[in-house]
């Protein structure tokens, strides 16, 4: 009767123990699913659409992508570091991470493995650029940020379901334009969310409210900046090598703690 309930104790942890995993973790795995539920609607939508359609579409969400950039980066102009401006600290922010990023090759590396899951699934001939496309877009913004962080320390997957279903009806539209390298993007979502949310649960006694911390709206503000390059991209105006500049956003709250540090 005694290994029974040993028996018994050790199912309940590990049933409290999936729990807290989910309950960390919820907002993700809902957003993957919108994005490949959108996924396929654009697929079964494409084929229907005339190319000058489909060109709208995609200048649609170019236009988009830019206003919803220079929102997120509204902060930049909004918060010091010390006695320094919060332009100069992203500026720096973006310069030395595309410099790292470059060295990094991280463009290149990303696009190996669109051309990789293309290789080995299938798809057009647009299928690394909208694997590419997706994932910057869906993993650089204040949403995927704050909510991933909110879901791991409260288990509130409310913003990420919002942005699920944002980043669900964006893939229609990608989808129509890009094909199904669109869908392969919840696989960065899936690491690069579901470890945020992971890791904040783990840390949660040293982090306090996102949502109110200057650093952290400094990264948002630098992913606006990054997240107008996908803009422009997707406008055909240039060909930003925005991949490049993800170091920046890991650079950002550490330049602004040195900021702090040596303006006091």
């Amino acid at each position: 009767m005694f290994s029974a309930i040993l028996v018994l104790s050790d199912t309940n942890d590990d049933e409290k123990a999936m729990l807290s995993l989910w309950a960390k973790t919820s907002g993700t795995w809902i957003n993957v699913v919108l994005v490949l539920l959108g996924t396929g609607s654009g697929l079964l939508l494409r084929g229907r659409l005339p190319r000058a359609m489909q060109d709208v579409i995609t200048q649609a969400m170019g236009l988009i992508t830019l206003f919803i950039g220079v929102q997120m980066a509204q902060p930049l102009t909004q918060i010091d570091a010390g006695q320094i401006a919060g332009v100069i600290v992203g500026m720096v922010a973006l310069v030395i991470g595309g410099l790292l990023g470059e060295w990094w090759k991280i463009e290149k590396r990303l696009a190996e493995v669109g051309d990789w899951l293309k290789a080995r699934f299938g798809g057009g001939s647009r299928f690394t650029e909208g694997f590419v496309a997706a994932s910057l877009l869906y993993c650089i913004g204040p949403m995927a940020i704050l909510g991933s962080l909110n879901n791991g320390l409260r288990g509130d997957d409310t913003i990420l379901i919002i942005k699920g279903t944002m980043d669900g009806l964006i893939s229609i539209a990608l989808t129509g334009s890009y094909g199904a390298g669109v869908g392969f993007s919840v696989l960065p979502v899936a690491l690069y969310q579901g470890g945020m949310s992971l890791l904040a649960g783990l840390l949660s006694s040293g982090i306090g409210d996102p949502a109110a911390s200057p650093g952290i709206l400094l990264v948002t503000g630098v992913g606006g900046v990054i997240i107008m390059g996908i803009g422009f991209n997707l406008l055909q105006v240039t060909t930003i090598r925005v991949a490049s500049f993800l170091p920046a956003l890991m650079l950002t709250p550490l330049f602004y703690r040195l900021c702090q540090l040596f303006s006091v």
